[in-house]
């Protein structure tokens, strides 16, 4: 299942379970310590947590979830930023690999995640967004578990600026050319008659994936990829199809081709095609690096 990135309060989620950024005694915290505590029912949690006593620093351990909308809390413990030079993001990135095996363990299928260790712990909020993508990116190429990180305010959020700088160049660049289209569907070798899906399976066999591969790829869930996959005349959104494009780690050209099978085109005067383009031309074909950059320049996201 996919990774989203979402602004809300993480109090409100109804998922599985939802993380709190604890520190290694469990007690009640300020800032979103102290919300999930004040919003479960402190004096219940605090007696469960008492009860588990510790929780080394990239750890976790799970709670019930009390007055919560969720079912579970799962407490871990993210490092102090001193730095960088005190193993603090193997540290963090253990925060969210430990959380998702404990929530794996327990058969849950959805988690919330803070940015763990960005508040008073003082983590540098790009490096620990791009931390915890990298982390619960891996764990769903292997594994299906609904994950979103809740960001509580966008006016906290941003990603670095070795990313943001080059795409926001790009996009300038790309608005400031005077053509509307940026490919010609003549310069592209087109089957005719080929429908999205049945493209769209053609090019998988041709990669040599295997389906799981590129639906986790493509930050999608399994029961939407067969409703694609079992229907030859299925027409998918706009951001389902780029987002099998990524998957598939297609080129631009191909891209669109993909793109026009389902009734789509690539557009100069979008700044969410711009940002997509720019990957593709770098090459970089991690959705949920894309995903990233879409939310901060609050684009919807591909896949889910």
């Amino acid at each position: 299942m996919p990774l989203e990135i979402i602004c809300n309060d993480i109090t409100k989620m109804r998922v599985d379970a939802i993380v709190n950024a604890a520190n290694s005694r469990l007690q009640q915290g300020g800032g979103a310590c102290g919300a999930i505590f004040a919003a479960a029912g402190a004096d219940k949690l605090r007696d469960e947590c008492n009860r588990i006593g510790y929780c080394p620093v990239g750890s976790a351990v799970i709670t019930d979830g009390y007055a919560l909308p969720a079912k579970h809390i799962i407490h871990t413990v993210g490092p102090v930023w001193q730095g960088g030079g005190y193993n603090e993001e193997k540290l963090l990135s253990s925060c969210y690999t430990n959380t998702l095996e404990l929530a794996l363990k327990h058969g849950l299928s959805s988690v919330a995640f803070p940015l763990i260790s960005s508040g008073i712990f003082g983590y540098p909020k790009d490096e620990a967004l791009r931390v915890a993508v990298s982390a619960i990116g891996s764990f769903l190429l292997k594994y299906d578990m609904m994950v979103y990180i809740v960001i509580f305010d966008r006016a906290a959020y941003k990603i670095s600026d070795k990313l943001f700088k080059p795409i926001k160049a790009y996009i300038d660049e790309k608005y400031a050319e005077k053509h509307t289209s940026r490919i010609n569907p003549d310069d592209v070798g087109n089957r005719i008659g080929e429908s999205f899906t049945e493209m769209l399976l053609r090019l998988i066999d041709e990669s040599g994936k295997a389906d799981p591969e590129v639906y986790k790829r493509a930050n999608l869930d399994r029961k939407q990829f067969l409703k694609i996959s079992s229907n030859l005349k299925y027409k998918p959104g706009k951001n389902t199809a780029l987002a099998l494009a990524v998957a598939l780690e297609l080129d631009l050209d191909r891209t669109a081709d993909l793109l026009r099978r389902a009734g789509y085109a690539l557009s100069p005067g979008s700044r969410f095609d711009l940002i997509v383009e720019y990957f593709i031309r770098e090459g970089n074909y991690n959705i949920f690096e894309i995903n990233e950059a879409l939310f901060a320049f609050d684009e919807s996201l591909l896949g889910a």
